[in-house]
């Protein structure tokens, strides 16, 4: 019986978010051995696929080794990078591999430290040797080294954006490592970059620049000697040598395929590079337009603050612009992560009344704080389980959390910074979208999946935080400066 050893070390690095990513960070996902198919099995998530694979093949032994996952947020110290990959090199020292398969993001950051992705799987083939396959999966937003082409003997990026294919992208990679190892096939593959650093909030797959390049890719793969193509976005907040877009392909035996049809999606991707970058309106002109809507609820979305692309949950603007405009009509604020102000909640009692400030509690640098006086209308445990199509089935736990009237808005504080991409999130603090004229929420790109049928009307906006529209304000240190736009600020 073949034996197949999983690992998963996910994160993405948000390089300018003054919140570090420690180790207690990843108790979000943190898992080993037979009680990861009981918390995976059914989920949308890459690691729900492998449960899926072995149930399928019941003739592969499967094993799995750390399952790490964070939520987005700033760099690894040093330290808990160490810790969480040795654990993983122990597990695969310990036993006796036919293949290896690995989750990672393919956009982690670690201080003082370049390339961490690249380090984990060259570490790894070290452990593993030369001859035993070596599959990994990665996000659309991974900054890929190209050199991690010849290291691994296929790897495959999500095609998808909002992530709803991760179950589908791990089947893919283990489906194909399946095959090499029964020896069907001969993966080899090529990654090629772009000059350039695209603004993640354009990168949906359901239309514009981004949807034309996927079907580019997929047109690509009726080549039957073509395994996959995976066009990458990059991640814009990553500061690496290997930050910026880029394409993956890996064909069957056919080195000089993949290294052209990479080069193609790179070149389409150059063709439409003028049409990733776009402005948004500022919270109060997007507050302003979500107000005159005819059409509810609508949603504001503050890009910047999204916590799926290391945002804080702290940033003041996008409240101090819905306090300065005074609604009339309900409105729902998601969220702040704030533990001392939810303590303060829980003493209060449901229905006391509570004052103090909202924001810039972690930094001032995106805000000052935002004093308000309301009530308390709802305590929680924290915990809920994703019902939409990202992350599906995952449990989530976000501490307890407080749910604040203040007049017309309701505002939600949690204890932990998670995430607002889920109805689950709003289901926990007893809010009906069709009470609701106004969601403002700190998201991005994943909370469409689950919302575009319950906000018709959605308003995108650009307020001060880590996760901002302008790239190029950012304090890069490694990133090449020949990358657009960070070349055209220093012109």
């Amino acid at each position: 019986m073949p034996c197949l050893a999983i690992a998963r070390f996910w994160h993405e690095g948000n390089s300018f978010s003054p919140v570090p990513t420690d180790l207690k960070s990843f108790a979000y996902e943190w898992y080993i051995g037979q009680e990861a198919p009981a918390i995976y099995r059914g989920t949308g998530t890459e690691i729900g696929g492998a449960v899926a694979f072995l149930e399928a093949h019941p003739e592969w032994h499967g094993t799995f080794l750390r399952l790490a996952g964070a939520n987005p947020a700033g760099p690894l110290p040093r330290d808990t990078y160490e810790t969480i990959l040795a654990e993983i090199l122990a597990g695969l020292r310990d036993g006796t591999w036919d293949a290896v398969f690995l989750s990672l993001h393919g956009a982690m950051v670690v201080e003082d430290m370049d390339l961490a992705d690249y380090e984990i799987i060259r570490r790894v083939r070290a452990v593993i040797g030369p001859d035993i396959p070596l599959g990994v999966s990665f996000d659309l937003h991974a900054n890929l080294d190209p050199r991690i082409a010849g290291l691994v003997n296929f790897a495959a990026g999500y095609k998808e954006h909002p992530h709803i294919d991760m179950n589908e992208t791990a089947l893919r990679v283990l489906d194909v490592l399946d095959r090499t190892v029964r020896g069907v096939l001969h993966p080899v593959g090529h990654i090629a970059k772009i000059d350039a650093i695209l603004p993640s909030i354009n990168m949906r797959t359901a239309e514009g620049p981004m949807a034309e390049l996927e079907a580019f890719a997929r047109a690509l793969e009726f080549d039957p000697r073509i395994l996959d193509v995976s066009p990458f976005g990059g991640f814009s907040y990553g500061d690496s040598t290997a930050a910026g877009a880029g394409a993956m392909v890996f064909a069957d035996a056919d080195a000089a395929l993949a290294q052209s049809a990479a080069e193609r999606v790179v070149a389409e991707m150059r063709h439409r590079l003028d049409r990733f970058y776009i402005t948004l309106p500022n919270a109060a002109d997007g507050i302003a337009q979500a107000l005159a809507s005819a059409v509810t609820p609508v949603a504001v979305v503050d890009a910047g603050d999204n916590p799926l692309s290391g945002g804080i949950a702290d940033t003041p603007e996008m409240l101090r612009a819905l306090f300065a405009a005074q609604p009339t009509v309900p409105v729902v604020f998601a969220f702040f992560a704030d533990p001392d102000l939810v303590r303060r909640c829980v003493a209060a009692g449901e229905g006391a009344p509570i004052a103090g400030t909202l924001g810039g509690r972690i930094s001032t640098s995106f805000g000052a704080p935002v004093p308000f006086s309301g009530r308390v209308l709802k305590i929680t445990d924290g915990k809920y389980v994703n019902r939409g199509p990202v992350m599906q089935g995952l449990p989530m736990a976000l501490g307890t959390t407080a749910l604040i009237a203040v007049d017309t808005i309701r505002i939600i504080v949690t204890t932990e910074c998670g995430s607002a991409h889920d109805p689950a999130f709003l289901d926990l603090h007893d809010i009906d979208m069709r009470e609701v004229a106004v969601l403002c929420v700190k998201a991005k790109n994943h909370f469409r999946a689950a919302f575009r049928d319950i906000c018709p009307v959605m308003i995108d906006i650009d307020a001060p935080g880590p996760a901002a529209l302008d790239i190029a304000s950012f304090p890069f240190r490694r990133a090449p400066p020949t990358l657009r736009p960070l070349r055209d600020a220093r012109r």
